[in-house]
């Protein structure tokens, strides 16, 4: 039986300032039925489409890429905020709210032609997702899709991506910010 994913995962007001609502992981993780609905649901639509990699921007995206990588038979990998990385890295620049960041990724993670589904918690205005898949691009991968648990539509970031010719998808949809 399926639980209704939106019922664990907690809602938090004017977090992390006034106005929006905080869409809070942590309880779907410690919900062992949730999370591992959540695992075979992103790996699902993928199953059988020959996927290489999975990707998952840091931190979130690691504990839900890493085991829908596992479910795959494919490979992880880690796209970080700058310095955290021990060896030679990609970098790429993207804008935030107020101001920049910046994701790097180990230049050897992905070989041309891979093909890598990008997984993570949520996705609200794109950008973090967008500059993964510049990342994952300029190393020479095909990117396959991009999974999320949450989309929060009227950010438009799962149209964003869509423009840049990204099968997107997502589990629970949240109006608001």
């Amino acid at each position: 039986m399926s639980l209704d994913l939106s019922s664990v995962i907690r809602t938090i007001p004017d977090y992390p300032k006034p106005g929006i609502m905080f869409r809070d992981v942590t309880t779907l993780m410690g919900h062992p039925q949730a999370f591992s609905q959540v695992i075979g649901d992103l790996m699902a639509g993928y199953a059988g489409r020959s996927i290489d990699k999975v990707a998952g921007m840091e931190a979130r995206g690691f504990i839900f890429g890493a085991p829908v990588a596992e479910r795959l038979t494919a490979g992880f990998v880690p796209i970080r905020k700058k310095g955290k990385l021990p060896h030679k890295v990609a970098s790429e620049t993207y804008q935030l709210e107020y101001g920049e960041d910046v994701l790097e990724m180990h230049l050897d993670a992905v070989e041309p032609g891979e093909r890598v589904l990008i997984i993570d918690d949520l996705i609200a205005t794109g950008g973090t997702a967008e500059a993964a898949i510049r990342l994952l691009e300029k190393a020479g991968a095909e990117i396959i899709a991009a999974a999320f648990v949450i989309d929060l539509p009227e950010l438009g970031g799962a149209d964003r991506i869509r423009r840049m010719g990204i099968e997107v998808s997502s589990l629970v949809s949240f109006g608001g910010h």
